[in-house]
């Protein structure tokens, strides 16, 4: 069986956005946006509980942060159904990245989790 035909698998993609109108590199303080989309791409019908995310900065200090839900909301997504929110980040370093997982409950009381793949936050122009 291919991850494609598990039953329970959500796959997510995300896209990060440095927003200079609210950043002050001055005061090393450096705000990003992320949009992520979230696909069911397994069988089952599963809406998102939590999630966990792993900030790291570009010094290596490492920030986790748990919450319920996702934007206030939580999602349940049936199979081929998809959900895009957007959220930020503030790091005191101009590069970062940030990853983590959704935990996820079917519709058949299965729990599991949704890997965030790594992204980086990053200051255009920073990296030569």
């Amino acid at each position: 069986m291919t991850e494609y035909e598990h039953p329970y698998h959500i796959e997510v993609t995300a896209e990060s956005f440095y927003l200079a109108d609210q950043s002050d590199p001055d005061e090393a303080h450096y705000v990003f946006a992320y949009r992520i989309t979230l696909r069911n791409v397994g069988s089952v019908s599963a809406q998102l509980v939590s999630r966990h995310w792993i900030i790291t900065d570009g010094n290596g200090d490492v920030q986790e942060v748990r919450g319920l839900g996702v934007v206030g909301e939580h999602p349940d997504l049936a199979p081929g159904e998809s959900f895009e929110y957007t959220s930020g980040s503030a790091l005191t370093t101009p590069v970062g990245s940030m990853r983590g997982t959704y935990q996820m409950v079917a519709a058949d009381g299965e729990r599991f989790e949704a890997e965030i793949p790594e992204f980086a936050l990053l200051v255009p122009n920073v990296l030569h």
